[in-house]
């Protein structure tokens, strides 16, 4: 048998072998010295030069590789046609051949001469599909460093997903450690969390927009109520902890959604998707862009409605976005954008333990609503007086607001109406972030200095008091002018300026170092209640007390990252940055059931560590694998407490949850990704149809060390999964593609006591979950259909327990959906 497979592997060697070809040569400069770490690749096109004065490459590349260290290469694995070959280094200039490759080895040298002046750069199209629809960061990208920082880029064009409904967990399957909420299952809010963080509204990653905050307050309130709809973006960046030195204070690191910005070869392209699915969703997503003259625009509008799989989980939404891009001079752009959302959402709450097992569908609130505002601004320029510097500078606001509505009472009691608990914040802030990248030979070699500056000022209104009775979505206070619970204002103001260099020692060594500075002032101003009542609901106590709180601090922190690039197929790299996270509005005063909020609750501190390898073979293997460790100073959590409850005269004791600073937390693992192209990697290089597999693993383990609290020490971190893993099949012919997924998540816990179960369903375990889900595409001319199965085994899990809105409880994850979406560019 094994005699048999050996034949077998031989003959298909032999296959891909016979067509395909060798090129190989020397690169040296304009004296004939050797130029080591040059990029040589085979393109179907060839190299064009744009006003600017970039390259730009029109097509998919095919192969590249690097040159040693005596200047030679080898491509191997290139199709037997005329293709394209080119060699580029910045600083020099890209020459281009186009040869007729053979079967045998074909000898191509190349000499580059240096650009007098400027550095060139290289910017490389079309390469969704080398990369499996999942890429990486370059070195240098616009006015940021992403050298030795671990990145990955989620390409949109590449996914066969549910993109109609932002299907978390198919649009992320290829990012490795990140764990999602799954309760919102048409896709409106996004939730994730990565490496032992919570995925609460993605508040411990620095959300953005092309560049800009689109979060409801930055530092105060860093929660994301809204989220760019998939199918108008172009690719998300994803950045990982040692972003704190540019993004500033966070511990997950950075998100970033980059829109469509529309085609540069056509001054008018229309684009319309109208989508149906399972429980009543319908996605209308249309959209418009092109290049006319200095002006290049994108624009789209978005409704989406649905019913929900749960009864009263009705869903109405509208999304527009209107961005252009206007060259005023070659080296001067700016691009005024504008976002619009809006929503509104009956939520059918939680559920107990109990509940859930006996009908995860039901719903015993019909009460409960949400409805968000959000309105986002933007004014951008790119300033670049030579190629070797640019100046980056975004001003950028929200206005915005947030209506929760409903009965946020224990959910193992009925709902017998009377008043509800009715919350609305309004945001209004602004900012402005300013970069200047400047490139500079050092010791034979380029470096890039990048510094930068950001201001953000921040507002908050946050009022909390009585709604109406009743059960329509009916936002408004009952006594606006006394209220029940709470009015504060809420005011942020931070200043930072950072600085980061690229050392490139050699040709494929770099160590980057960088440094941050922040000024960050959080306020409170305002007044609560403190109301006590009897088992019959009558008053006991009712007092207004005032409260004034303001926390100034000012800090330094620092970070340092080293990359060594053997190859486009070999990378390591390794970073340690120390991050920062300051305590927000709901660690200052927030009142929620029994939530009470330690006074002299602290911020957070720490550092991300990073040690990794990855690279891409000829665009048909790709990996990525590296291990972390974050240590989590201060960690803030939510633990129970007991007290003597002035109700019964001290008596009896009253259990309540306490938010302070619970332990120190040492969370480490390995999170992994590679993806093959079968066919072509295996069979034939130029073969008409791909079988391609990936695979996703992240093992953690979280744990708490260094706690004053009893029983905390020792624990498990909460919604830290120790197994996260996800693996597909995609197979495409021709303008058919389908893709399987299978998603695993082991148990976690959902607070830091660990608890099993408890009546309210707040804490308890987060049982371990197994998904498959199944899509498909095709095109023919300018048309596009799109189908697939959401969860195919219908599997009933959840992934959240929620504290107050939507729940408090359960929040059960979505049964078995199909969809169906068809589309026209035009």
């Amino acid at each position: 048998m094994r005699r048999r497979f050996g034949w077998v592997l031989l003959l298909l060697c032999q296959t891909a072998w016979a067509q395909t070809g060798t090129v190989s040569g020397r690169v040296t400069d304009e004296a004939g010295r050797a130029l080591p770490a040059v990029t040589v690749f085979a393109a179907d096109s060839a190299v064009v030069t744009d006003e600017a004065g970039r390259r730009t490459l029109t097509s998919d590349v095919l192969v590249s590789t690097q040159t040693d260290e005596n200047g030679r290469y080898r491509l191997t694995g290139v199709p037997t046609r005329t293709l394209a070959v080119s060699a580029f280094q910045a600083g020099r200039q890209l020459v281009t051949q186009r040869i007729a490759v053979r079967a045998e080895e074909t000898r191509l040298d190349f000499r580059l001469p240096a650009l007098e002046g400027d550095i060139d750069e290289l910017t490389i199209a079309g390469e969704n599909e080398a990369s499996f629809g999942i890429g990486r960061l370059a070195s240098v990208e616009g006015a940021a460093l992403y050298d030795a920082k671990k990145t990955e880029v989620v390409l949109i064009e590449a996914l066969t997903a549910n993109v109609a409904a932002n299907n978390s967990r198919q649009v992320y399957a290829k990012v490795p450690g990140l764990n999602s909420w799954e309760s919102d299952g048409a896709g409106v809010q996004l939730g994730i969390g990565g490496r032992g963080l919570s995925p609460n509204r993605s508040s411990n990653f620095n959300t953005r927009q092309n560049g800009y905050d689109i979060a409801a307050d930055a530092l105060g309130y860093p929660e994301s109520y809204y989220t760019p709809p998939v199918q108008a973006l172009d690719r998300i960046e994803i950045i990982r902890g040692a972003a704190s030195l540019q993004y500033g204070t966070q511990f997950g690191g950075v998100l970033n959604f980059k829109f469509k910005q529309g085609p540069e070869d056509k001054p008018f392209e229309f684009s319309s998707t109208q989508s149906a699915g399972s429980f009543g969703l319908f996605n209308s997503f249309n959209s418009a862009g092109g290049t006319s003259g200095r002006l290049r625009y994108y624009g789209f509008y978005q409704y989406k409605r649905s019913d929900g799989w749960r009864p009263n989980a009705g869903l109405d939404q509208h999304t527009a976005y209107a961005g252009l891009r206007y060259q005023l001079t070659p080296e001067f752009t700016v691009r005024p954008e504008f976002t619009f959302m809006r929503y509104v959402a009956q939520q059918p709450g939680g559920l107990t333990d109990a509940q859930f097992e006996a009908d995860p569908r039901q719903s015993n609130r019909e009460r409960n609503w949400f409805a968000v505002d959000w309105n986002l601004f933007a004014l951008s320029a790119d300033y670049e007086p030579t190629s070797r510097t640019l100046i980056d500078t975004r001003f950028f606001g929200l206005i915005a607001g947030r209506d929760a509505l409903g009965n946020l009472g224990r959910i193992d009691r009925l709902d017998f109406g009377g008043p509800r608990d009715f919350l609305n914040d309004d945001f209004q802030n602004w900012g402005n972030e300013t970069r200047v990248l400047h490139r500079y030979p050092l010791r034979d070699q380029l470096s890039v200095l990048l510094v930068g500056a950001r201001y953000y000022d921040g507002f908050t209104d946050r009022r909390q008091g009585d709604g109406p009775d009743g059960a329509d979505a009916e936002f408004r206070y009952l006594n606006p002018d006394n209220l029940e619970g709470s009015d504060f204002d809420l005011p942020s103001t931070n200043v930072s300026v950072f600085a980061e260099n690229v050392f490139n020692l050699t040709p494929r060594f770099s160590v980057t170092p960088g440094a941050r500075f922040e000024y960050i002032q959080t306020s409170a101003d305002g007044y609560y209640r403190n109301r006590v009542f009897d088992l019959a609901g009558n008053v006991l106590l009712d007092e207004r007390i005032e409260e004034e709180r303001s926390r100034d601090r000012s800090f330094m922190f620092f970070g340092v990252g080293a990359s060594f690039k053997q190859s486009p197929e070999l990378e390591v790299y390794a970073n340690v940055s120390q991050n920062y996270r300051a305590i927000n509005f709901n660690d200052i005063r927030v009142n929620v059931g029994s939530l009470e909020v330690d006074p002299d609750i602290d911020d957070e501190r720490g550092f991300n560590a990073e040690l990794g390898a990855r690279g891409v073979s000829q665009g048909l293997f790709s990996y990525d694998v590296s291990l972390f460790l974050l240590s989590y100073e201060d960690r803030i959590g939510t633990i129970l407490r007991r007290e003597p409850n002035p109700v019964f005269n001290n008596l009896v004791d009253r259990v309540f949850r306490f938010r302070t600073n619970i332990a120190d937390a040492q969370i480490y693992g390995l999170e992994s990704f590679a993806e093959v192209d079968l066919v072509r990697a295996f069979v034939d290089r130029n073969a008409s149809f791909r079988v391609s597999t990936f695979g996703n693993l992240a093992l953690i383990d979280a744990s708490y060390v260094n706690s004053d609290e009893p029983g905390i020490e020792g624990n498990e971190v909460e919604l830290v999964p120790a197994v996260n893993a996800k693996a597909g099949l995609t197979v495409g012919i021709g303008a058919f593609e389908a893709a399987a997924q299978f998603s695993y998540v082991s148990e976690q816990f959902s607070d830091a006591s660990n608890a099993l179960r408890t009546p309210t369903a707040i804490e308890g375990l987060i049982p371990s979950y197994r998904v498959v889900d199944l899509s498909s595409r095709y095109a023919h001319g300018v048309i596009r259909f799109e189908a697939g199965v959401n969860n195919l085994l219908d599997a009933r899990y959840f992934t959240r327990r929620a504290t107050g809105y939507p729940g408090p409880g359960i929040l059960p994850a979505s049964a078995r959906s199909v969809y169906v979406s068809i589309g026209c560019v035009l």
